[in-house]
């Protein structure tokens, strides 16, 4: 497992917040999000969500199967989205706040996926990489209907407006996913404070470098930091192997 948060070159507060945990049951936990909100509110919904989430998984049972842990997924988000919602309900001068979640359980053979908002989860496979969730967008919908290209999709001005997010409204619609991974294979979690910034060639040519997994990550910090870093800018990356080290981090 490797991971890195940065604060970026612009903002003076990191409203990412992450954790990452290699002892559920023989599955790590993975979770990034990117909080939002005036006042500095944004660092606080990040933090309620990722903690109320860990909290609900860190003990699961070992007997689980896939459509077990999807909705185990499920239910911490949604337990995480009351949390940050009635928060800022009880503290007006956090109103509005929310984050984006990405959230992943990998087990030795297959991974299962919860997100909402525009933070990402890739699987990177035999020198290919594929994008596992869809940003929840105004530009992505655009994009979908066929309104707008994807030259313009990148500089288009609204491409920041996030269509869902955790701790906005008291429902939400989830997405769930799931696939299998072997090993040798990267599962990456981020914000799109790297994503916005390093394109998804330059991801695949950090992920086949001869180095370790941590110098991956710090490569692509850097190289989202040398592209402007305007926003804050966080990494998760687990590849399966046969052990792994227990790391718990948070930005």
């Amino acid at each position: 497992m490797a991971m890195k948060s940065h604060v970026g070159c612009v903002r003076q507060v990191n409203e990412d917040f992450y954790a990452c945990i290699a002892d559920v049951s023989g599955r790590v936990l993975a979770v990034v999000a990117d909080g939002m909100g005036g006042h500095q509110a944004g660092d606080v919904a990040s933090r309620l969500a990722v903690e109320r989430i860990v909290k609900e998984l860190r003990h699961l049972d070992t007997g689980l199967d896939r459509e077990d842990e999807r909705e185990k997924l499920m239910n911490a988000l949604l337990l995480a989205n009351d949390e940050v919602y009635r928060y800022a309900q009880e503290h007006p001068e956090c109103n509005g706040m929310g984050t984006t979640v990405v959230a992943a359980l990998l087990g030795p053979t297959g991974v299962v996926t919860a997100h909402i908002g525009d933070s990402r989860l890739y699987h990177f496979q035999n020198e290919e990489l594929v994008q596992k969730t869809e940003d929840h967008t105004l530009v992505h919908e655009l994009l979908k209907s066929g309104q707008i290209t994807a030259q313009e999709a990148s500089v288009h001005p609204q491409r920041n407006v996030i269509m869902r997010a955790l701790g906005t409204e008291p429902d939400v619609r989830i997405d769930l996913g799931q696939f299998e991974w072997s090993e040798g294979d990267v599962v990456l979690l981020c914000s799109d404070g790297l994503t916005n910034k390093v394109q998804s060639a330059s991801l695949i040519d950090w992920l086949k470098k001869p180095v370790s997994l941590q110098d991956q990550v710090d490569g692509l910090v850097h190289q989202a930091l040398e592209a402007g870093g305007e926003d804050n800018i966080t990494l998760v990356a687990v590849r399966n192997q046969a052990k792994v080290d227990t790391v718990q981090k948070e930005g």
